[in-house]
């Protein structure tokens, strides 16, 4: 009888476990379950707490399960402001090591992002037909500052990949916040222009004729309709220039209305997420372009090459040499950057 009893608590503690990450709300008030601080799957892997702030939409989705896959990620918490319980439930079916938790409203966010080692944020408005990055402003604006209050309050010392768009605006709101909470490291706030990379590394692949994982184009200057090209033939700049920069209205318009780039966004994202968790355990020379706090031009900001390691950003690199046409573009880049910029400056002053 004492046996039964016992293995009676054993499988209501296993049902506490489980309850605790689909659920967390339902622990509250309940001391019979466990304390949510200390729960802990069985045979959960080891590695890093990952937090994605937006995970219902379009982008959310995809990269939540990304991360599920993979395996430096041993927590995953999942937070929006609707519909968490159906992304968790469906995610945390998956059979890897990664435990899942859902986080539901503005009443959870802090629950979502203590002691975290990396915040992923896609949360905003996708952008639609005929819509352009400052449409999507006055919307994203308010959503990344709300969701930056909160991470220097639960998780100062987490590295933040912005995703939100416009990105060349959203950062500079995302470090304001953080200087005014007095929590701010250049090291551990970095926009994610990684899509640049990969549709760069994409089309450049099709016109040589490679393996696009053979190839590397770094892409600087921010993530808009304005960047340096690589360096090709006058005719095949022009061309590849053009279909980098209109990638995002490329697959707009293909969606006819129905939405933009949220897949490949999210596989972008979970390589640059990926990266940052890889520098976090000391691999050495992990170097990705993203748009970050920055003296390689004389912008506050800008997206080039960098370093990453345990500490965030470890080394930026300096441009190098460009050629004539090359130069035009990044003066170009600069201007359009410089307002995007200042427009995040103000609004988080606000």
């Amino acid at each position: 009888m004492e046996q039964q009893l016992n293995r009676g608590g054993d499988v209501n503690q296993r049902i506490a476990r489980i309850s605790a990450y689909l659920y967390p709300k339902q622990m509250e008030g309940n001391s019979t379950l466990l304390e949510r601080g200390n729960c802990r799957a069985k045979g959960g892997s080891p590695g890093f707490k990952v937090a994605i702030l937006g995970v219902a939409g379009g982008i959310g989705q995809p990269l939540s399960m990304l991360m599920k896959m993979n395996p430096l990620v041993s927590v995953l918490h999942l937070y929006d402001v609707a519909n968490t319980p159906g992304v968790t439930s469906d995610i945390s079916h998956m059979d890897t090591g990664a435990v899942v938790r859902g986080f539901l409203g503005p009443q959870q966010l802090e629950n979502a992002l203590t002691r975290m080692d990396l915040v992923i944020i896609p949360a905003g408005v996708p952008r639609k037909l005929g819509m352009t990055r400052d449409d999507l402003f006055n919307i994203n604006a308010g959503i990344v500052k709300t969701l930056c209050e909160g991470i220097a309050k639960c998780c100062p010392k987490a590295i933040v990949n912005v995703i939100s768009n416009p990105v060349n605006s959203t950062v500079p709101i995302a470090a304001e916040v953080f200087k005014k909470a007095g929590t701010y490291d250049p090291k551990r706030l970095l926009g994610v222009t990684m899509l640049d990379v990969v549709r760069a590394n994409t089309f450049v692949a099709e016109v040589l004729g490679l393996d696009p994982r053979e190839v590397d184009v770094p892409v600087v200057g921010g993530h808009a309709g304005i960047n340096p090209p690589c360096s090709f033939t006058s005719e095949e700049a022009a061309f590849l220039t053009s279909r980098i920069q209109n990638g995002g209205t490329e697959v707009v318009e293909a969606k006819a209305g129905a939405g933009s780039a949220t897949l490949s966004m999210a596989y972008a994202a979970v390589k640059f997420a990926d990266a940052c968790l890889q520098g976090l355990i000391g691999d050495v020379n992990v170097i990705r372009c993203t748009f970050v706090d920055s003296v390689v031009t004389e912008l506050p900001f800008f997206a080039s090459k960098v370093r990453l390691g345990r500490n965030g950003i470890e080394e930026v690199y300096a441009l190098g040499p460009v050629n004539e046409f090359e130069r035009t573009g990044l003066e170009m880049a600069k201007k359009e950057l410089a307002a995007s910029i200042e427009k995040g400056v103000s609004f988080a002053a606000k």
